[in-house]
């Protein structure tokens, strides 16, 4: 019986951790490659402490450009450019080109702390990338904000942070 008890706990104690990794915000993307134009999934598996999410901003980072959103049924979605493209950004679209996106969010709609769901944009990876890209993201809440934005130091890992921002690894 003592021999059950025990691996019972070890089992329990191995989904506890694995059930904690899988907490975080993530990206389905593991790896990009510089140049390529790609659909980014973003994976959101729960709410803040219990609270149904209500909004979703992910800043956009540098290296990614020629943002574009997926619109989500039941929820507002709003793009904010760089400030030094805003005042050209109807010329640009004119001309085929657009501002760059800064920020996309994802408001007005309810997700309930005991459900999953994805949030997609598609974007152009900077032909100079390397290493890893960090996507910041805020998901709020009806109580309280988690803030997916540490970023680890240089040769530190994602693992040991709290709030790790999702990232991917830029692959020739």
């Amino acid at each position: 019986m003592k021999a059950f008890k025990s691996s019972t706990f070890i089992a329990v104690a191995i989904m506890a951790v694995a059930s904690a990794a899988q907490a975080h915000v993530t990206l389905e993307n593991k790896d990009v490659a510089p140049g390529a134009t790609v659909k980014f999934v973003l994976r959101l598996p729960h709410g803040c402490s219990g609270s149904a999410t209500t909004g979703l901003r992910i800043a956009i980072p540098e290296q990614l450009t020629s943002v574009k959103p997926q619109p989500k049924p039941g929820w507002n979605l709003s793009i904010a450019t760089d400030e030094l493209h805003k005042a050209s950004a109807e010329t640009a679209h004119a001309h085929g080109g657009a501002a760059q996106v800064k920020e996309v969010s994802w408001t007005g709609g309810k997700l309930e702390d005991a459900y999953y769901d994805e949030f997609v944009f598609r974007a152009t990876v900077s032909k100079t990338a390397t290493d890893r890209i960090f996507v910041p993201i805020v998901q709020e809440c009806e109580s309280g904000t988690d803030r997916w934005i540490e970023i680890p130091a240089a040769g530190a890992s994602s693992d040991d942070l709290k709030y790790p921002a999702p990232s991917v690894r830029v692959q020739p």
